[in-house]
Parts: structure tokens; sequence; C-alpha cells
């Protein structure tokens, strides 16, 4: 055991290298696990007692020198190749390209806050809900067409099992276990069974609000849908509502803004109508606030919501729907201005 000790000390005080694979050979022959030294240490059970401290000793000394060696080594293959090579391999790659907030995330937080100063605080859902979330506690017939699997995903075959097609089963939740006055705005993914194209997806965004309290009036309504056309599509921005029809509202209602590309004149753009559709609004159906477990001869209340996609496409003269969820760089980097 002491003359293998003494041979390796005199190899390792001797070792030279030129490149960095020349340490790494050395470092992996006498310090790895299955390295010279370290087999020396597996053989240092065999050693008579007597000579345990001794050896022990001389064992450290030589495993300390390998690593000095290892080290001292490195350093000057380090120096050298500073000299031919000044770079940092440990430095950030340079210039940093930085990332751009997703056109439907800087819309969304806009709508978000536009409805936040009127008082509308963050609602969120799941995703995979139940049908009475979705349907039954919104007032749907058991014959709706939107229960049909054309337009709904369900999981594992499941009738009661679905990706929601909404964001009001947030709303049901919510109304379920709070108690008037709720004021609050959902924002996040729905899905559908559509085909995919320029004007349509399986999955898009959605923000719907809901306002229930004593003595909501559809005036409360207008107002509050007249204050988010302004803010969010000018000050010069006009709004019409038509009569419509929606399970879980009456009476119910589409808006239309004046056309923001040629200020209600008339274009191709709005049909040459001067006027586009944004969103569906109305009063929160009796049915509605009592399958939630709220009286409807006390409170009442009003619903809004609209596709984030068809803001966006308002805002910024998106064609095609499908350039949302492609993650093309160059479609993104044309919003780094509007941050």
């Amino acid at each position: 055991m002491l003359n293998k000790i003494n041979r390796l000390k005199a190899e390792i005080e001797s070792l030279k290298a030129s490149t960095a694979e020349e340490i790494e050979v050395l470092r992996i022959k006498y310090l790895s696990k299955k390295g010279e030294i370290s087999q020396l240490f597996n053989d240092f059970r065999t050693v008579a007692a007597e000579q345990k401290r001794e050896v022990g000793k001389l064992l450290n000394e030589l495993k300390e020198l390998a690593q000095n060696k290892i080290n001292e080594l490195k350093e000057e293959q380090g120096n050298g190749s500073q000299e031919v090579c000044p770079i940092d391999l440990t430095r950030t790659s340079y210039p940093v390209r930085l990332g751009t907030r997703h056109p439907i995330s800087l819309v969304k937080n806009e709508i978000c806050d536009i409805f936040g100063r009127l008082g509308f605080s963050i609602a969120e859902g799941p995703e995979v809900e139940d049908d009475w979330h979705v349907f039954s506690a919104l007032n749907f017939a058991d014959d709706h067409p939107a229960r049909d699997m054309q337009d709904t995903f369900f999981i594992q075959r499941s009738p009661d099992v679905l990706l929601r097609t909404h964001t009001s089963s947030v709303q049901t939740r919510i109304m379920e276990h709070s108690t008037p006055p709720i004021r609050i705005i959902c924002p996040g993914r729905v899905y559908r069974n559509e085909a995919i194209s320029y004007r349509a997806h399986c999955f898009f965004h959605q923000v719907e609000a809901l306002y229930v309290d004593k003595n909501v009036s559809f005036a409360d309504l207008k107002q509050a849908l007249l204050f988010f056309a302004k803010e969010m599509f000018g000050p010069d921005t006009k709004i019409r509502l038509r009569p419509s029809y929606f399970p879980f509202t009456e009476p119910s209602a589409e808006m239309d803004i004046s056309c923001n590309l040629c200020g209600g004149k008339g274009c191709a753009f709005c049909k040459h109508t001067g006027w586009v559709e944004i969103l569906g609004c109305g009063m929160v159906d009796p049915n509605v606030l009592e399958a939630c477990g709220i009286d409807s001869n006390v409170y009442s209340g009003y619903a809004l919501g609209m596709g984030i996609e068809r803001i966006t496409n308002l805002k910024y003269q998106v064609k095609d729907l499908r350039m949302f969820s492609e993650n093309d760089q160059r479609f993104l980097e044309e919003f780094v201005s509007a941050h």
C-alpha cells in the first residue's frame, strides 16, 4: 500500500497537460469514483490496524495533492487560452432580445383595467366544467343547440363533464357562494367544437362582466357599455343596442360601436353600415338568479360578454384569427410599441 502511494505521488507531481481534454483525462484517472486514488481508499480496509493511522494520513495527503495539481493545470491552461481567445464563456449572449406581451394579453389587460375603474374585480374558474355551471344554471333548455356535440367538447364521453364554452360558468360559481352586491369581470379561455379558419377557432378568449345588486337597471348597463366603448376605442365612439336573445338574460341585446376605421361613414370593414358588433349583453334572467340562490324579488343585475379576439381585431386590424395562436415571432414583434 505504501509503495503504491509513493508511486502515485511521484506520478502526480510530474503531471503535465496542454489542453482541457487532457486535464479531464487525468482527473478521471486519479480522482474519479473508479480512479486509482479511489481504489486505494477501497483497499484501505485491508490495511493492518497498527498501520491504518499512518496510511490514512498519506492517502488524504495524496488526494489533496492530486486535487491541487489538477486545479493548477486548469489555471495554467485557462491563462493560456485567454491570450489566444479572450472570450468569457460564462457571459450571457449579447444582444439579449426582449420578448413582448401577446396582443390578446394586451387587450385583456386593457379591458380589465377599464372595468376595474368601474369597481369590478377579477374572478376566475376552471376550464373543465360540469353541465350545471355551464348550461343548466344559466337557463339553457335541455334541447338547446349549444348542448349539441357540434358546439361543445365533452370529456370522456360524459354528458356532464365538458370544456367550458363561455366564462359565464365563473359567474354562476360566484353567485352560488356570494351575497350581493356582486361586481365581477371574468376573463379566460373557452372552447367550442368549430372548424378552424381565418374567422373561427376551436378555442378563443372571452371577458364577461356581471353586476348584481338592488335596483340595478338597464340604464346602468348602458352607461357601463358607453364608458367601456369610449375608453377602449376613443372618446368619439358611439354605441347602439339591438334586441337579441340569450337564455341567461332578459331583455337581451347586442351592442354595436361606430366603425373606428371610417368613423361611422361606411367602409368595407363595417360592410358600409358604419357599425361593428362587439358584444352581447342584457339583464340577468330571474331564473338564473334563483338557480344560484339569489332572491330575484330583491336583487337584479346585468351581464355582458365579449370575445377578446374580436376586440383585438377591431383595435389592431388583425384579419386572421389563426395568427393569435401560431407564435410567429414576426407577428408578435409588431406589438412591441403597444406596451
